[in-house]
């Protein structure tokens, strides 16, 4: 931010935890529909920790960072501070300075179970009572919260837009394709289990060769398999709209945006179930029901070998309530009046 930006006027600030690729990519997409509906924003970008090896620890200093983040925007500000905040992301809000709107893709209750929320779970009931406004992924993030039904009146959903991000190549020329940040989360290790060479080539986007390594998936010689690493986002849709079928196993799944992407550039989605607020896995069952199975290898057998026809088109279909003119028209006629209120 220069000093001369910071003597305008600025109606919202995002606090921007920014952890993975997606939140980044979330946070950038409000902020862009915020000012398409006239709003002045800026976003204050939390600067990442050093790796820590437990949850509770991790979520502190993240949370830590976040609030390092609102206060240098804030000092930044002191003669004009910003009109609302939101808090992208739930960690984002714990240690805030200053009440204001809560996003989120989950939540402590059903991300953070046992001893791994020990400190989030309670202060999150309270940070969720103080805020302004609650702004979930989906309806399934805000069902998740204890005492959803009694905040549901200050909630407004605004899921992540999602679009095709261009024409399909020429041919769709790789059999699948699955996204390994996270690998352990995202089953990556079922989805190897349930590979067969035949199958054709799987490419492996979101991590290195060495990261994945280092959690324990070493691929060196494994047929079939291929690692990209991380991607632009530019090439890695461009690997999506040449792939035949985007194929996850997670063990829970907070929104699934890489699913919803893979749906929009025309992808068959193979999934197991998996608990959490999975925005994609009902539209995968209504598309095809045989690619959602807890037996990874059948469901991708079928999709590679007897897809059903129009799937493309049907997905396009069932994805217009997450496009950006519809989360535009949120954001213009409910979510902008209520920040300013």
């Amino acid at each position: 931010m220069s000093a001369q930006a910071d003597e305008r006027a600025l109606d919202v600030l995002i606090v921007s935890l920014g952890s993975t690729a997606g939140l980044r990519r979330a946070d950038e997409a409000l902020a862009d529909s915020l000012r398409r509906a006239g709003a002045s924003v800026a976003i204050a970008r939390s600067q990442p920790p050093p790796a820590i090896p437990t949850m509770m620890l991790t979520d502190l200093a993240w949370a830590r960072s976040a609030r390092g983040a609102l206060t240098r925007a804030l000092a930044q500000r002191e003669r004009n501070p910003p009109r609302a905040i939101v808090y992208s992301s739930v960690t984002a809000a714990l240690l805030w300075r200053r009440p204001g709107a809560i996003r989120f893709d989950a939540t402590s209750a059903g991300n953070r179970p046992g001893r791994h929320g020990l400190w989030q779970r309670p202060l999150e009931r309270v940070r969720m009572r103080q805020a302004s406004l609650l702004l979930p992924w989906s309806e399934g993030a805000l069902a998740e919260l204890p005492g959803g039904d009694r905040l549901a009146g200050r909630a407004i959903v605004l899921p992540v837009p999602v679009a095709s991000s261009g024409p399909p190549g020429p041919a769709r020329d790789i059999a699948a394709i699955t996204y390994t940040a996270n690998p352990r989360k995202k089953g990556l290790d079922r989805v190897l289990a349930a590979w067969r060479p035949d199958f054709g080539e799987l490419v492996l986007a979101g991590a290195s060769a060495e990261a994945l390594r280092a959690a324990g998936f070493d691929l060196a010689g494994r047929p079939g398999v291929r690692v990209v690493g991380a991607l632009a986002p530019s090439e890695y849709r461009a690997l999506l709209r040449r792939a035949r079928v985007f194929v996850c196993a997670p063990r829970r799944e907070d929104y699934g945006i890489a699913q919803l992407e893979a749906l929009a550039d025309g992808c068959q989605l193979v999934s197991t179930p998996a608990p959490g607020p999975y925005a994609a896995l009902p539209i995968a069952r209504e598309l095809d029901s045989r690619l959602v199975d807890d037996d990874l290898g059948r469901a991708l057998r079928a999709a590679l070998e007897e897809p059903r026809a129009g799937y493309g088109e049907r997905a396009a279909s069932a994805l217009e309530r997450y496009g950006p003119a519809g989360a535009d028209r949120v954001v213009a006629e409910r979510l902008l009046p209520r920040l300013l209120a």
